[in-house]
């Protein structure tokens, strides 16, 4: 493989550098917990982020994959992948509205009319309207397919009754795109359409869910008698699982692992162990060295399914494989933080004599989230037995 980039596409990755480094002040560089599952981040830390992200999309540096004509540069591939990773080197804020951006825009151009692209698609890009997905129900997570919330149609409208959970960002969430069962006699991938829903709609109902490490960054959802007009509809009525997983294609992309080893090796430079410190230890070396490789490893898969996007090839089964890769990997470099910590590894985050601040406390905690959610590691392994190694269904 040769993964040199053009010297068109290295001017663009220097323009945006540039502009990164002109426009994102030092203390808004923490990113303490990119690789957390939904930190709580209300009030002042919210306004924060979304003031941000305004002011990216005033300077066109956002969702810059989109066409023009719905807000976006149509920037290639590489040049995405570029922006993304310029993204990760200045540690800058995550942008607010990323279940809009990265998940139904691209459905709503794919499956959507012209007049819901125009309608959504700009304001979603300014974050004028922030969006949330109401896929999972209390008894269908990773079997999504057998959702129960029903609409019904009556006149120019569908009406919703149900629950979703673990709604990230509903609580700022000004849309929903959301699967309901509108035929409920038949087979459980048929009979499924994908709305849109104004969250601020008579009967919509959102409740917050405390996580372990205190944040409140998930919800439950309640719908009751809530009318979505059928021009809300995307795709065909009864057809929505196709466009569901349209969605679900653009969900499963892993995060760049190695800023978290380097925080890792830090941390073992920072602490005792048997009498010294922890980074004289020959074992320590290894075990990091090893995170180093497994990352390096989760990095060049990700960059075959980038191969794949260029030569305009489907999706492979990369998304699965990386996903499953780095949230496992993420789960045993937090394990070994906290072996590494000691006793200290009680204290909480931004606990008094809480080492690091305590941040791998808290990261502990939220770890086990990312092999639960966008498909819990036994949902991966099973589609990439079955349909990446061809074995037989258990």
């Amino acid at each position: 493989m040769d993964f040199r980039f053009s010297e068109e596409d290295e001017k663009f990755r220097s323009e945006f550098r540039q502009w990164l480094d002109a426009n994102l002040a030092g203390e808004q560089r923490k990113n303490p917990f990119a690789l957390e599952f939904f930190a709580n981040e209300e009030g002042e830390e919210w306004e924060k982020r979304l003031a941000w992200h305004k002011k990216m999309h005033a300077a066109g540096w956002i969702a810059i994959q989109y066409p023009r004509q719905y807000g976006g540069r149509g920037a290639s591939i590489t040049r995405q992948y570029l922006y993304d990773e310029e993204l990760n080197r200045a540690g800058a804020p995550q942008l607010v509205n990323s279940q809009g951006i990265g998940l139904v825009g691209p459905t709503l151009m794919h499956w959507g009319t012209e007049e819901q692209c125009r309608r959504y698609l700009p304001k979603m890009l300014a974050a004028d309207e922030i969006w949330c997905q109401g896929y999972s129900e209390p008894g269908a997570g990773s079997d999504l397919a057998s959702l129960q919330t029903r609409a019904v149609e009556e006149g120019d409208y569908f009406v919703v009754n149900g629950q979703k959970v673990w709604t990230s960002d509903a609580h700022h969430a000004d849309m929903c795109f959301l699967l309901v069962r509108t035929d409920a006699t038949a087979p459980k991938h048929k009979g499924i359409s994908y709305l849109l829903v104004d969250m601020h709609s008579p009967g919509v109902n959102v409740r917050p869910l405390v996580q372990m490490t205190g944040d409140r960054g998930f919800n439950e959802v309640f719908f009751e008698d809530v009318r979505v007009p059928k021009k809300n509809l995307v795709g065909e009525k009864n057809n929505g699982w196709l466009v569901a997983l349209t969605s679900l294609m653009y969900e499963r992309r892993a995060r760049e692992m190695m800023p978290i080893v380097h925080e890792l090796a830090a941390l073992a430079r920072l602490v005792a162990r048997n009498g010294s410190n922890a980074w004289d230890d020959s074992r320590v070396r290894q075990i990091v060295a090893q995170f180093a490789c497994d990352a390096r490893a989760i990095r060049l898969v990700g960059l075959r399914q980038f191969t794949r996007q260029l030569k305009g090839l489907p999706p492979g089964p990369e998304s699965s494989i990386q996903k499953l890769a780095y949230s496992e990997l993420n789960l045993r470099i937090q394990k070994f933080a906290m072996e590494l910590l000691g006793s200290y590894g009680q204290l909480a985050y931004q606990a008094p004599f809480a080492i690091d601040d305590g941040k791998w406390s808290y990261r502990m905690l939220a770890a086990r989230g990312m092999i639960i959610g966008a498909g819990t590691s036994e949902i991966q392994r099973n589609v990439i037995g079955e349909r990446v190694l061809g074995l037989p269904k258990g």
